[in-house]
């Protein structure tokens, strides 16, 4: 199993563009994956440059209908229009942040091959998705100015639109966006579902934060990384987790919490 990081927050690689956005292509269990696409055409130019063939790809899967994830598929349809997109029905409602729109693009429902899901699936035998993350534990302080548009009001977002991508081979690897629904109830659903915890977990933590965080907000942090060392996985992070909670993290979590970057390369053995 290998993972490129095509989009990330920060970047090493001077041949990379980078922006706010995420996208991780994986060929693993014999399939050519794209988990998200950024938030726009960058993530198209970065893979060019890292020798990563989109037109290849066989499935692409939508961690959640925001548009740092979702801005590069009208660009990757462009060059792939066969590939399944996998993405829950509810990733095309309208999602806000205050008064700005930042749900996906409109255009992107009328594409072909989107399989909207309603729930989780089993794409083969080794990879699936799953959302129904109903937990409350530790949840991100930054979810509640996000809404969802209904009838004209805003509604605070539950963020049942946000899915999570397992593929299990050698290693089990996990996958999620933002981990809006907190990362440490999407690991109880992973094992109410799956049993145990996964070998590897590929997460934003949806903790960054422009200004100093509270006591309160070091503690949360603090104790999640408490929990996520005990599981005994190995944590890729970056992009919506923010360098302030990577450095009160790494401390506690040493060689199980790994930043991403632009160009990164990931093997799995």
């Amino acid at each position: 199993m290998q993972i490129t990081v095509l989009m990330e927050d920060t970047c090493t690689n001077p041949e990379c563009e980078y922006e706010h956005g995420l996208s991780l292509y994986i060929e693993a269990e014999g399939y050519k994956i794209l988990a998200d696409t950024g938030a726009s055409e960058k993530t198209i130019f970065n893979a060019g440059k890292l020798d990563v063939d989109l037109s290849k790809v066989d499935f692409a899967v939508l961690s959640h209908g925001h548009y740092d994830h979702s801005g590069g598929i009208l660009a990757f349809r462009r060059i792939n229009a066969d590939a399944v997109i996998y993405m829950q029905r509810t990733a095309l409602d309208d999602y806000y942040h205050g008064e700005r729109y930042i749900g996906v693009d409109k255009q992107i429902s009328q594409l072909p091959n989107i399989k909207l899901l309603a729930g989780n699936t089993e794409i083969d035998r080794n990879i699936s998705i799953f959302t129904g993350i109903t937990g409350k534990k530790f949840c991100p302080k930054s979810n509640l100015g996000l809404t969802r548009r209904v009838g004209g009001e805003d509604v605070q977002d539950d963020f049942a639109h946000e899915q999570c991508l397992v593929i299990r081979g050698d290693k089990t690897l996990l996958v999620s966006g933002c981990a809006h629904n907190g990362i440490l109830n999407i690991l109880d659903r992973y094992e109410g579902l799956y049993g145990g915890v996964p070998d590897v977990v590929i997460s934003g933590f949806h903790m960054v934060k422009k200004t100093a965080y509270s006591e309160e907000e070091k503690e949360i942090i603090l104790k999640t990384a408490e929990e996520l060392r005990r599981s005994g996985a190995i944590y890729y992070t970056g992009h919506c987790t923010g360098q302030q909670a990577i450095d009160l993290m790494k401390p506690i979590m040493g060689d199980k919490l790994i930043q991403i970057q632009c160009g990164m390369r990931i093997n799995l053995s």
